[in-house]
């Protein structure tokens, strides 16, 4: 196997061990004894488990940040904003990257993951932002929706059969965002 094939192996193996347990709860011994490698090569290639758990958790936010900004490109104003979330709702079918991207939010007690995770979410608002134009009061509205579908996901409520996961699971229609303005919001 080559270094970079190795290297992506460890890095897809690290995706599951992080989701499951965060950052605190993640085991580099687990880790490289699925690679079929000594814990000693996964610091050579990362530094350290946290190394490794940032490069995840920025890699879980520009699959999210890209994704925005593809779907968004050549659009403006709602019409972006519809086809960003109609790709975010798409995206929530990798649960292992929502599952790093929320436990990089969870280890923000620790002033390293929190600058990494302000820098991702910063990004991510200058996509919606940036790619559509619209107003501050909107964009916040938008993400605020994109991160109860990210617990909705967490909580797999496409395997729950109640009234509350429906609400949930429902893809938000563009004109939902037509009224929220920053005049509307005084």
């Amino acid at each position: 196997m080559s270094g970079t094939e190795r290297r992506a192996q460890v890095l897809a193996i690290a995706a599951t061990e992080f989701a499951e347990h965060g950052l605190h709860g993640a085991s580099t011994e687990t880790i490289a004894r699925q690679a079929g490698i000594t814990q000693a090569y996964v610091f050579r290639m990362f530094g350290t488990k946290k190394a490794l758990f940032l490069e995840l958790v920025r890699a879980a936010f520009e699959r999210v940040i890209g994704g925005m900004r593809d779907a968004g490109e050549g659009k403006a104003g709602l019409d972006a904003l519809s086809a960003m979330g109609a790709q975010y709702f798409d995206l929530l079918a990798d649960r292992t990257g929502l599952l790093v991207q929320l436990q990089g939010f969870a280890a923000c007690g620790d002033p390293e993951v929190r600058d990494a995770v302000r820098e991702c979410f910063a990004r991510m608002w200058g996509t919606a932002e940036d790619g559509t134009g619209l107003e501050p009061v909107t964009v916040k509205t938008f993400l605020a929706y994109g991160m109860l579908l990210n617990a909705g996901a967490a909580l797999d409520v496409g395997e729950v059969d109640a009234a509350w996961a429906e609400g949930i699971r429902t893809r938000i229609q563009p004109g939902l965002f037509s009224h929220i303005t920053t005049e509307t919001n005084r």
